[in-house]
This record gives C-alpha cells, structure tokens and sequence, in this order.
C-alpha cells in the first residue's frame, strides 16, 4: 500500500458532525439546528449516558429527514441489537467493544444496516504500535472506522491520542473521536484528514455542560462552538487545495 498522504479533496473536504451521547429532546433539537450530520445514542448500560432501546427511539423520532441516528453497541448479541435498530429507521450501527469482523456484519447484515467499527487507540507513544491499516482492512466492510482513546473500560474518557503517530495513508472513511472540543478540533482535522479516503468527528464530553455529575448533558453553546471551529477547519483545507 503506498504511504503517500491523500491530498485534500474538494469532494471530501466538508467533515462530517456526529454529537454522541443524547439523552434528552432539547438535545437532539441543539444537535440538528448547529447542523450536525449525525447523532449518537449509547446502547450500554454501563455508561452513564445510556438510554434504552425504546428511548433511544423516542429522541430518534425528532430527527428530519438526512440526519442520521448512531445506536452504540459494546459486546452486546446479535438478537439485541437487531431488535434495538428495528425500532429505529435508517440508523447506523456502531460497535465500540472487542466485536470481530464476522460479529459486526453479521449483526449489521441481518438488517442491512450500515455499521462503524470503533478503534481504541493507546494513548501517547504506544499509540504508534497500533496497526490502524490492518485494522481497517480486516473490518473492510465497515462504512468507517472510529479512532477513540483507549482508556479503562469503552469510550475515549474525554481524552486524545497522538494524532501525529497514525498513519501516513490509511485506505478507509475515519472518524476521529476522544477527547474533541472546539477548542482542538480544527487541529486534529488538519490533522487527520490528509491521512485518509474522508474524515469525520463525534464528539460527546467536549460538548457537555461543566461538571462530574453532568454526563450527557449537552450545552447549546458549545454544540455551535464545535460545528464554527470544524467549518474553520473545512475552511483551511479549502485554500490548502487551492495551492496543491
């Protein structure tokens, strides 16, 4: 595979939003009005932004028409997870525990639904030793791979890795997660971006409102703050191609 960078796209240059982690309808509300492309609910009891299959359902009904709704799986059955998603029109699957290739399309083929494939990143330089283009070629049949940190239990934690150790070319859609904010994010899709086929961004703490006991807890402001500083960033590569 060559490790020559891919050059920033006029077809790929606007990155895609996820807001993960909704819990409440005024939240899913925030989320579409700063223009976000997608939003994430989690589907497993030990995070604390949980909901239910049937809630996760309810705020998904809030949606309009081109924003798509995430349900986040960690290790769960196939029969779980094909009922959640039947409840739920045009979601996407993502599954951010120890699944293997075989466990993701089968759960995600029984509905034809699409699915992305978390990868957990170590932090700091062990980050380097983590073969991300192994890994998105044996989960090829995921719509994207999503690189989050790799922390103690599922979910980044709020905390990055070292984007700068991923690797030159990586033949697949990515999605950078862990540890985003409006106030870095723009520096990880200058990144990021030139590294892969496209880039997104998920971001759930980093748009919280302030506090321990606030988990799941969107801020409005914040949201908006987040989605200017990836249009910033859409914005540079914009001029960068102008001059490639």
């Amino acid at each position: 595979m060559s490790q020559t960078p891919f050059p920033p796209s006029p077809l790929a240059q606007r990155t895609r939003i996820k807001i993960c982690g909704l819990t409440r309808e005024h939240d899913v509300d925030a989320a579409v009005a700063a223009g976000a492309d997608a939003v994430g609910f989690v589907l497993y009891a030990k995070s604390p932004r949980h909901v239910t299959p049937a809630r996760a359902a309810e705020l998904a009904r809030r949606l309009p028409p081109f924003v798509t709704p995430v349900l986040l799986f960690v290790n769960e059955t196939t029969a779980n997870i094909v009922a959640a998603y039947a409840r739920i029109a045009g979601a996407t699957v993502q599954f951010h525990g120890e699944e293997t290739p075989e466990q993701c399309w089968l759960a995600s083929q029984s509905g034809a639904r699409p699915y992305l494939r978390a990868a957990r990143i170590p932090p700091g330089d062990a980050g380097g030793g983590f073969d991300l283009v192994k890994f998105a070629s044996d989960y090829s049949q995921a719509q994207a791979i999503l690189l989050d940190a790799h922390v103690e239990g599922y979910g980044g934690g709020g905390q990055t890795f070292n984007w700068s150790l991923l690797p030159p070319n990586v033949n697949a859609h990515l999605v950078l997660s862990g540890g985003l904010s409006a106030a870095n994010v723009t520096a990880g899709i200058l990144q990021v971006r030139p590294r892969c086929k496209s880039l997104a961004v998920d971001v759930s703490s980093g748009v919280e409102v302030s506090g321990p006991d606030n988990r799941g807890l969107k801020d409005p402001e914040k949201i908006n703050q987040f989605v200017a500083a990836v249009r910033a960033a859409d914005k540079q590569l914009a001029e960068m191609s102008k001059h490639v």
